[in-house]
């Protein structure tokens, strides 16, 4: 689990984040949404670490973040995956060495060792056998897949996902979604996903928080979305004519 307390962030005089408190459960998918501007990427930096707050404090379980020193901060990072909008594959690796990346960097594995959990990840997202490729010679669905192996070949405890599906057809969006859930379940991650993917939000949203200028306005169950009555909830979820359509359905069969 990852709990903020009271977060507050600024640039200067501009305020983006106003007294961010909440939880990202254990072994559930928690969704940050919100517009434009609302501060979503802002939280997603404090959270990672790559950014410290104004002030306020962020746990890693029982852990104050913000009160570590180099060495503690090194271990808490293996333990966090990251999914990268662009997936940020190095072009200049294959597949292999790309999602052995990691353990080259953090562990003192041999070499079969390192080699067999790369095929162990590669095969959860059903892409075994294309090692030797190099990112060009693959599709984005393909990249977003290797980028969730390399994001779990260390095993991670807490999983960022920044708008995994960004780029990607509908079906294959579905794809990538009901993999970074799976993966949640079994490993019990605490999986934190920044999104404007609404397919994303009524399908894998167990715990989404939504961020309207700086602060949470609402916080809920994909099974609460459509009949809920935060006005601002509404406008955001609603703009696309299908959910308002969606919406009506719903409404007109709870009062059958």
């Amino acid at each position: 689990m990852i709990r903020t307390e009271e977060i507050f962030k600024s640039f200067g005089d501009v305020e983006v984040l106003k007294g961010i408190t909440t939880e990202f459960y254990q072994g559930k998918t928690n969704l940050i949404i919100g517009r434009s501007g609302a501060g979503k990427t802002v939280l997603l930096k404090l959270l990672i670490g790559l950014l410290r707050p104004t002030s306020g404090r962020i746990w890693y379980d029982d852990i104050d973040l913000f009160s570590l020193n180099k060495k503690e901060l090194r271990n808490i990072r293996m333990q966090v995956g990251m999914l990268f909008q662009g997936s940020a594959l190095f072009d200049s690796m294959t597949v292999e060495e790309n999602v052995r990346f990691p353990l080259d960097m953090f562990t003192n594995k041999t070499k079969k060792e390192k080699l067999d959990r790369v095929n162990y990840c590669l095969e959860r997202v059903n892409l075994s056998g294309v090692n030797s490729k190099f990112p060009s010679e693959t599709s984005g669905g393909m990249q977003k897949r290797v980028g969730i192996a390399r994001s779990i070949v260390l095993g991670p405890k807490y999983l960022f996902c920044d708008e995994p599906n960004s780029g990607l057809d509908p079906k294959t969006s579905i794809v990538i979604d009901e993999l970074i859930k799976s993966i949640t379940e079994e490993n019990d991650i605490t999986t934190v996903i920044n999104t404007h993917d609404m397919n994303s939000v009524m399908e894998i949203g167990e715990n989404i928080i939504l961020l309207y200028e700086g602060k949470i306005a609402w916080q809920g169950h994909k099974g609460e979305v459509l009949n809920s009555e935060n006005q601002i909830l509404r406008d955001f979820i609603f703009a696309s004519p299908f959910l308002q359509r969606l919406r009506t359905t719903a409404l007109e069969k709870s009062e059958e």
